[in-house]
């Protein structure tokens, strides 16, 4: 399996056309079915083929998740092997929606200042995603909601606490709360993160309430999850962040609970020059003594 193969192959799925594609590509189609067929000689049919366009099939769309992930990966790496006499170069980071990527953009800009030829590619996702792509080597670092786990990731805690609340219809007798409380919420439909750290962080949050949980629904994306709170399915416990959704009220949680944020990388990677100069500006951004405050 050649890598020039897999970025053919990647371009067919994309136009899900083969003589769109080899005119893309400029090759021949004939050139190009040949080099497919390559690809099928793993003994699987990646393509349902018809008269006008092409169709993955469940192995092809396993292939292009790997195919994406290893030219993304090769091309990360010709570029931080690159030699330069400044620092240059793309840094990838991972972000969750946290109204501490203000903070993030602002330590961005700040480098970016000192440093205009480097390049970010941000990548917006959940905490489970965007550790996935680190593992990967997809993503130098991401800015990730505690608890996160030390063993695996150095980090760097960011001066800026995340507020959880509930998300509820305008209409409901919560919404004209100054706070909810634990047992405001018990017996009620819920609507919860996926994400198992923080989930357990709520548990202890209900206390004796916890065993009056009532689960709902439960998701990664805030926006399609105040879609269900807005129908009136249940309760959404979220993060503040700096929007509003028309027809919810936030109301924060009593006694609050709160939540740090760190960027994080992985303990056993060799980061690019150009991303460890990043972190060492943002400790010191962090820290106070840039010449850059926020």
């Amino acid at each position: 399996m050649e890598f020039r193969t897999l970025k053919y192959f990647l371009t067919v799925a994309r136009e899900e056309n083969i003589t769109r594609a080899a005119a893309l590509l400029h090759l021949t189609q004939p050139t190009l079915s040949r080099q497919l067929m390559q690809l099928e000689e793993l003994g699987v049919k990646l393509f349902r083929r018809s008269q006008h366009h092409i169709v993955l099939t469940e192995a092809g769309m396993l292939l292009r998740r790997r195919a994406q992930e290893i030219v993304e990966l090769a091309e990360k790496t010709a570029r931080e092997l690159r030699p330069a006499e400044e620092i240059t170069g793309r840094i990838s980071i991972g972000s969750g929606d946290l109204r501490s990527m203000t903070y993030l953009a602002k330590l961005l800009a700040a480098f970016h200042r000192q440093h205009p030829r480097v390049q970010y590619e941000i990548y917006s996702g959940d905490s489970d995603g965007i550790k996935e792509r680190i593992e990967q080597g997809l993503l130098d670092m991401g800015l990730l909601l505690e608890p996160v786990d030390t063993s695996r990731y150095q980090i760097l805690r960011l001066p800026v606490r995340e507020s959880w609340g509930v998300l509820v219809p305008e209409d409901s007798p919560l919404a004209r709360r100054e706070a909810v409380t634990p047992g405001d919420l018990a017996d009620s439909p819920l609507i919860l993160t996926t994400r198992e750290l923080m989930r357990r962080e709520m548990i202890r949050w209900f206390g004796p309430y916890a065993d009056r949980i009532q689960v709902a629904a439960s998701g990664n994306l805030p926006y399609n999850q105040t879609q269900l709170a807005r129908e009136g399915l249940g309760i959404y416990l979220v993060i503040r962040l700096d929007c509003a959704y028309d027809g919810l009220r936030f109301v924060p949680l009593s006694p609050p609970l709160e939540s740090g944020t760190v960027l994080a990388w992985k303990k056993t990677e060799v980061l690019s020059a150009t991303a460890a100069a990043l972190l060492r500006f943002a400790e010191k951004y962090v820290g106070g003594i840039s010449d850059h405050p926020v």
